[in-house]
This record gives C-alpha cells, structure tokens and sequence, in this order.
C-alpha cells in the first residue's frame, strides 16, 4: 500500500468538503446496479458529488464514473457484520434489567463493522490507488461520508410512521354514563378474569378484554362483543395511557385505530385523571412493530403447505420499503414482459455467463446526460432489469438474520432472499408526485398508470419523438364511443387512446344465512371452536364471485350501452341519446382494472369480490367496433352551433356535495363528467380525481367547442366510472 505522502494530489483531496445535509450519500450500494457495501470489493463513494459506484471486472461503474465527471478521489467502504456470541460466560455480568417498556433501535454499528480506504484515481486510472496514511483529511472526509444519513435509511425511517386520524364516531361520541371504574390491579374484563389487555367503552363505561394478540398477551374478544351488542364503537385500552394524553384508541364501527381529540374529557367521566397515569403495556403501535422485525420469513399457502423459495435468473425478490407492494407488483409484471426484457436486458438465449452485462445498458452509461447515475431513469430502468432478469442476486441469504429482543432467527432450513431494494427508483420516479413521494400505501393501477406516462415522456425526448422500441406502446389501444340521438338516429364516433380498461364489478352480497351456512361446514370439518367466530372482529360482508365475461359485457357492446340526457346539435333539442363503447383496436397486452369500491356513508370502500377468470383464452372478438358505417348519418360538430349552451347541474345533488364542504368548481365538474347522474356517483368521481392538477381550473365554456371539449375531457376522465349494485 502507498502512503499519502507518495500521491502528488495532496493538496486536491485537502480541498474536498464534507456532504451537506441536502445530498444524498450513496455508499450502502451503486447506483448503476445493485452490488453493495457487502460484496467483496464493496462500494466506492465519490468524494464530490457522492455517487456510490461498483468495482467488479464486468461492469466497473467507478471507472465509468471517473472518466465521465472527472472527479479523482473515492471512499471505497466495506461491510462485514459482526460476531456475537451466542451465550453468556461463567464470568460475565448478567444482562441489566428492564426497568421500562421502550424498542430499542440496533445501531448500524453494534451490528457491522465497516472497512473504508481513500482511493486517488489520478494515481491509477484503471483501479485506483489506496491512500491509507491516517491525516486529519482523511479522517475528515470518511466520518463527513459514514455519519451522513443515507437516502435508504430515510426510507426505512419513514416506513414505521403511521396516520392516525379521527373519525366521527370520536369526533361525535356521546358518553350514556359516568363514574368511577376499579383501580388497576382490581379492574378485570366484565365477562372473564383476565386483568390485563383491558378496553374501556368510552360510551358506558363497561370494561372488555381485547382480542388475542402477538407476543402472547390473552384475549376473549369480550370488548367487540360488547360492541356487537351495544354498537358502541370507541374504546381506549387501559395501561397505554400516558400523562401526555397519549393512549390506545379504537373504533370497532370503522375497524381500526382513532384519535380521540377529547380523551382528557372523556375518561375524567370514569374518574380517570390523565396526569396521574402510568403506561404499564404496550401499545399496538409498538406491538405491530415487533411483530414487523420478528417475522421469520417460512411463508406457507392458504392449504398450509410451504411455499417453496426460488433462485435464479427472472426469480429475484423485492424488499418492501415501508408500503412499496404496490410497486413491486407493478415492477415484476412488467419485467416480466418481453418488450421490457428487450428494451432494457435483452440476453442471448443461449451460452451468457452469470455477469452477463446488456450492451445497450453499456452504451448508456458512457453517454448518459445525467451527471448522477441516481437522477437519470434510464439507469435506474437498466438497473432493475439487470438485478431482476440476470439472477446475480437471486441467491440464498447466507447471513442469518439479527438476534435480539425483538428479533429472532428464521429457522436454519428455511432458505431466503433478502431481495433488492430500489429506494432510488422509487425516489426518482415518485418526485414531485403528491402521492408517490410519500410511504403511504397506492394503488397498483394508479402507479402503473403513472410510471407508463413517466417512460413514455423520458422516451419521447430521449428519441426525438420516434416511438420504435417503446416498451409501454404493447398497452396502447383505442376504445371507441358511440353515440345515438335516439330521435335522428344520427350518429358521432369518438376514439379515446388507452393504456387501462376499467371495469365496474357488481356488487351481490351473499344471504347472511347463506354465508353462515358455509361457515358452519367450514367449522365442522376443521374442528372449530365455536369461540373463533367472536375472535375474528365484526362479521365481514361476503360477496358472490363474478365472471369477467360478466364484466366485460357490462361495459362493452350492445349489452354495454349506457341511456343519457341529451340536447342534439342537430336540432332535435333536449332529448334521449345511447352510448356504446368498444375496441377500436386491441393492445398486445391487456390490462383491466378492476373497481371494486361502493361509497359506505360518503366514504370510499374497497369490496371483496372475486372474479372468476376464463380456463381458455378470453376472446373479445365480438367487442371490436367498426367505426362508421353505411347508411349512418354523422352527428354535426359540435362547433356548428353559433350560441354556447350551459351546462345543466343537478339542482339537489349540487346542494348536497356542496353541503359536504367540496368547492363549487369541483361539484361541477363531477357532475358533467357522470352526466348528472346523483350525488353518490358524482361523489366517488370527486374521491377519485382529487389529486387532478386542473381539479380547480374554471371550466371552459367561452365557445361552443370550448363547452364541447371540457365535457370530453371530463367524460374521458370518467370512462363509465358507475359503481354497480
């Protein structure tokens, strides 16, 4: 090893500064693929501008990176977990205590043990030359780089945060009664012994214990069946109550936890003083976390058998970030795909080793405009499909998971993965997006959408607007509308271009007697206890399955066909029109959305309805529409008329969304894009364009074709939005 005293750029690296608190510091893995701090060789960290960078022989994105910035210097950091010995030794002191209930985070330097080099690429252009002398600036630089918090730590970070809102069954609770309830160590459920795990109704006072949790702490399930008597919805969980006026709330009518705004009032009704209170069990944020980082990863399917793990090329796994499912889905599919292999793999069938690297992705590096591998998609794109298809990291987990008190480990046969994490993906792709740049959980389809605008305009400019070897163009197809003035009979064709087809599935519930008959054969033959009903929360409406044939019909096609309200542009006036949909061509893959949502007391609820799919292939032949055809008369422009006509509003169904507290543009809106259709389905568009840039732009209505195209434009927006049964 050189000594710093044999580089001659002393005084360049002296010169560097520190990261600040607004960069990113990528030294847990490269950008350009997803070798990391782990492997062998380890990450080089520009000293610069922070781009971590591999150094294996087939790729050698440090190289790469060197020759493109410019910038000379790098901290190459490797990672190597930690011994920990297994038992305590004769002599040692045993471990302290616990006098307090509190998760205690692992440092990331209890658990690893980090190597870190300073490396000079003006010495040795090809690997760089180590510089090991220990100087003030060295040491300068490798704690600015190893203390600065990495964007994949952020991520995890966010991952554990959690929005608990009011609700109003909290915000409107009504106390029936008062006084004072038994002193903790006497007050136990009122139905059972149990003296711990106890929830108080905030309605009546009455003291129920909890459902059976994780970790072990008992339950009967005798607060929800208070609640399945009384329908009293809100309860506080007594030992999670803190001074602070913290605690446990529940609301057993919405399922899920609240916030109670007024629960110093509300228990001051019990004789409970806030300020005096103790926490003595753990909340169910804190027992959800630790049920979260001692998951065991030996995942079974729903008969109970063992699912069994896969490695190799096109079988590697995604880590979930904190709520990222909804993208991993969408990423596996599509790489799944053969023009997304093509574009950004395409592998030869036969003969390519392991660290096979896509030439075109080769290409790409040398050349990309972006001066940070992390802000150009095309390399994150690349990315991906190299760490999904290549199946370099689809390998069993060698390491054993971490021992602690709120871990433990998998079983030493159960063989894992401990999958990629594209945090830099996700980051990139969800910037500026009000929804996508958050951890909260999305919808698949709306991601899916959103990532199929993002490629489509990144290609656009990179290309000059060609479209040969557009990956996401496989989606496209064109739904063609026709519409019928039932009193001419003249017609007008319109072609939408789409990527989704949504359909509405209708809702029918199953006869509660029904549903309890099935379940008392699924209890007789399981051996069931006739408690296990009562421990499985409010009964759950059950849905009958729906054919997507059935679906389809419903939208498409003569059987499709929707009646509306109509003034004719060819002087009919005021009169009845039909509207059908079909295909006016057919993508090579066709992606349906499924909208499986009913409006529950104005708010939006998603419902379990299964669909059944067809054995054979599902032919849409009969959906294929012909345009115009003989003998039909086209409508006039709607431009033809010399006087603009004003929308007409529903009078009642105005009132009422406007009495909700939802803007007068917005109600508008929603009421021409579901052709004044009522309230409730006026309501669940509003609830599905919220985020909409334009939600609050005036609507245009100075010209006749202005009228015409906003009303297009919203109706395009709607696509037969209804919500069935």
């Amino acid at each position: 090893m050189a000594s710093i005293s044999s580089c001659p750029h002393q005084s360049d690296l002296s010169r560097l500064q520190q990261p600040k608190l607004s960069q990113s510091v990528h030294r847990e893995e490269c950008t350009q693929c997803f070798d990391n701090q782990d492997g062998d060789e380890g990450v080089d960290v520009c000293l610069l501008c922070f781009n971590g960078s591999c150094l294996g022989q087939d790729r050698h994105h440090t190289r790469t990176h060197v020759l493109r910035s410019g910038h000379s210097f790098t901290l190459n950091v490797k990672r190597t977990p930690k011994l920990k010995p297994n038992s305590r030794g004769d002599g040692d002191e045993p471990p302290a205590k616990m006098t307090k209930l509190a998760i205690v985070q692992e440092r990331e330097e209890d658990k690893y043990e980090h190597r870190t080099t300073v490396r000079c690429w003006k010495c040795d252009p090809e690997n760089g030359k180590d510089i090991t002398a220990d100087s003030s600036t060295t040491k300068r630089l490798t704690e600015g780089v190893m203390q600065s918090l990495s964007s994949a730590r952020q991520s995890e970070v966010k991952s554990w945060e959690e929005e608990i809102n009011a609700c109003e069954h909290t915000l409107l609770l009504e106390q029936l009664s008062s006084g004072s309830i038994p002193a903790e160590g006497l007050a136990h459920c009122a139905s059972c012994e149990l003296t711990s795990n106890l929830w108080l109704c905030l309605t009546c006072g009455a003291l129920g214990c909890g459902r059976s949790q994780y970790g072990g702490t008992g339950g009967n399930s005798h607060a929800l069946a208070h609640f399945n008597d009384t329908q009293h919805p809100v309860c506080v969980k007594l030992g999670t109550i803190t001074p602070e006026g913290g605690a446990d709330v529940y609301c057993y009518a919405c399922n899920d936890a609240r916030l109670d705004h007024e629960l110093t009032t509300h228990l001051a009704a019990f004789g409970i003083n806030v300020a005096s209170q103790k926490k003595t069990e753990k909340s169910m944020t804190e027992l959800q976390i630790e049920q979260n980082l001692t998951f065991d990863f030996s995942l079974t399917a729903e008969d109970g058998s063992a699912l069994e793990p896969l490695f190799g090329p096109g079988t590697t796994g995604l880590s979930n970030l904190g709520n990222s499912c909804y993208m991993a889905s969408v990423l596996q599919t599509l790489f799944s795909l053969p023009s997304f292999q093509e574009r950004y793999y395409r592998r030869p069938s036969l003969g390519v080793s392991p660290n096979y690297v896509s030439e075109t992705a080769s290409a790409h590096w040398v050349t990309c405009s972006q001066s940070l591998p992390a802000d150009c998609l095309e390399c994150q794109m690349f990315k991906l499909a190299d760490g999904l298809l290549s199946g370099r990291y689809s390998k069993p987990h060698t390491e054993k998971p971490p021992v602690g008190p709120l871990a433990h480990p998998a079983p030493e046969h159960t063989l894992w993965q401990a999958g990629l994490k594209p945090a830099g993906f996700k980051a990139l792709v969800g910037k500026g997006h009000a929804e996508f740049a958050t951890m909260r959980q999305q919808d698949a389809e709306e991601f899916f959408g959103h990532l199929v605008t993002v490629l489509r305009r990144f290609n656009h400019q990179a290309s000059g607007g060609a479209h040969e070897g557009e990956p996401t163009e496989i989606f496209a197809f064109g739904l063609e509308q026709r519409l019928e003035c039932l009193s001419c009979h003249r017609v007008r064709y319109r072609v939408d271009n789409m990527d989704v087809l949504s359909l509405g599935i209708p809702a029918q519930e199953v006869p509660l007697e029904e549903d309890e008959a099935g379940l008392e054969q699924q209890k007789t033959l399981a051996g069931a206890s006739d408690s296990a009903k009562s421990d499985s929360g409010p009964a759950k409406t059950k849905y009958a399955p729906v054919a997507l044939e059935l679906c389809l019909g419903l939208f498409l096609g003569q059987t499709g066909q929707e009646a509306l309200e109509y003034k004719c542009e060819a002087g009919c006036g005021k009169t009845q029109a039909v509207r059908q949909t079909q295909f006016a061509t057919f993508p090579q893959v066709l992606v349906l959305h499924a909208k499986k949502f009913q409006l529950k007391n104005w708010v939006p609820t998603k419902l379990d309805i299964p669909i059944i799919l067809p054995e054979r292939d599902l032919i849409l032949d009969q959906y294929l529409g012909k345009g115009l055809q003989l003998g039909e008369e086209e409508l006039p422009n709607e431009s033809s008329s010399s006087v603009p006509s004003l929308p007409q509003f529903d009078a009642e169904a105005m009132t009422q969304l406007e009495g909700l507290g939802f803007p007068t543009v917005r109600c508008q809106k929603a009421l021409l894009a579901t052709g004044n259709a009522g309230a409730e389905i006026a309501m669940e568009w509003l609830f599905n364009h919220m985020d909409d840039p334009d939600i609050d732009d005036p609507i245009q209505l100075h010209t006749p074709a202005g009228a015409a195209s906003e009303l297009k434009k919203l109706a395009y927006m709607y696509i037969f939005e209804r919500v069935q049964g």
